[in-house]
């Protein structure tokens, strides 16, 4: 953004994830590998919580002294990602009273909240229709779901703005550049054929994930022609282990943790992309970088980003979340049987969804 003549500067809540460590999810100590502070201002805020960590819920970070410099700050546009801590919300309820453009961007997809019950959610409703949104100048959605997620909520056109979800394309368009000519290679390392045709899945092991339901696809799919990478780590692992070994699996890889660093070379030796995820996929990032390589899509129908990355049997298909048999047809159709047309790539449509048109949505509320 400051690249493109956007004065920004970051505030954090927390430096965990900057400081890196144990992941949860992962299961494994992680330090990403990649800078993640270089080229812009920013400022971390002391977390005041009596228990401090993103992982702690509503009250796991209050930065009072954050809120202190909101009203201290001359007149900004103020991004919020979400409203799930306790600093998030309330300068989303204050930052208007110091004359700031407060925009809120969160990543809820419309089609989740079908599934939510009860009085929670209900409360929910009443809180942000009544309560929070009222308070917030610009609604700044990812894509299509998102984008009905606030409309329910009789948001007016003219406080939506387009901020799509994307990663750092030209990063890995430049990666892939490199990698390209060594294919081969990878591929030999790996022991995989030249001719044989590989799925990749990049996600932690987690039942959100359903990575079993990927293995039983591939089971079912029983062709001698065809390899799993699964990349990544998670509680799910040793379940996982099992039904590979129960099913004498021979051609599927477990990679464990994989770097930012080193993670294109998986990306660039792949014939299709494949998220089976079910709720609490919001969007799946991992689908831009891979689409940055070119490579074709199957996603879960609750997968956040299916309606607005995948153009059916062009680049892809979406299958129904859960269907383990659909998910076998569709890499059938997409593997054995050659059916998408690709006349338009997976990497011409990720091209929309970048850090330049994010910075050139967000110039016009300056």
């Amino acid at each position: 953004m400051n690249d493109q003549d956007v004065n920004t500067e970051a505030w954090y809540c927390s430096d965990e994830s900057i400081k890196g460590g144990f992941d949860k999810e992962f299961g494994v100590n992680i330090t990403w590998d990649i800078p993640l502070l270089n080229g812009y201002s920013y400022q971390f805020f002391k977390n005041n919580s009596w228990k401090p960590s993103v992982s702690n819920g509503f009250f796991g970070l209050i930065n009072l002294g954050l809120l202190k410099q909101l009203f201290n700050e001359p007149k900004a546009v103020i991004i919020v990602h979400g409203w799930n801590y306790f600093t998030h919300f309330m300068v989303l309820m204050l930052g208007t009273l110091k004359g700031h453009t407060i925009c809120l961007r969160n990543d809820m997809p419309l089609s989740h909240e079908h599934y939510k019950k009860g009085w929670k959610q209900k409360i929910k409703k009443i809180g942000l229709k009544y309560f929070l949104f009222p308070r917030v100048d610009k609604f700044l959605y990812i894509g299509s779901q998102n984008k009905i997620f606030y409309k329910s909520y009789d948001i007016e056109d003219n406080r939506l703005v387009s901020c799509p979800y994307a990663v750092d394309n030209d990063r890995f368009k430049a990666q892939y550049k490199v990698i390209k000519p060594n294919i081969s290679s990878i591929r030999r390392d790996l022991g995989i054929p030249q001719n044989d045709k590989i799925i990749i899945f990049s996600g932690k092991y987690i039942e959100k994930k359903r990575p079993l339901d990927l293995l039983q696809a591939f089971k079912n799919l029983n062709n001698s022609n065809c390899w799993l990478i699964m990349v990544g780590e998670g509680e799910l692992r040793t379940s996982m282990e099992h039904f590979i070994e129960k099913h004498q699996l021979k051609q599927v890889i477990l990679t464990g943790f994989v770097n930012q660093s080193k993670i294109a070379e998986y990306y660039a030796i792949g014939d299709l992309f494949v998220m089976c995820s079910s709720l609490g996929e919001n969007w799946g990032l991992s689908v831009n970088e891979a689409m940055n390589f070119n490579t074709p899509l199957l996603l879960s129908n609750l997968t956040g980003c299916s309606e607005d990355l995948v153009i059916q049997g062009v680049n892809g298909y979406t299958f129904k979340t859960k269907d383990v048999n659909e998910l076998k047809e569709k890499m059938e159709e997409i593997l054995i049987k050659n059916s998408l047309t690709l006349h338009i790539t997976s990497q011409e449509i990720v091209d929309d969804y970048s850090f330049l048109s994010i910075t050139d949505n967000l110039k016009k509320l300056l």
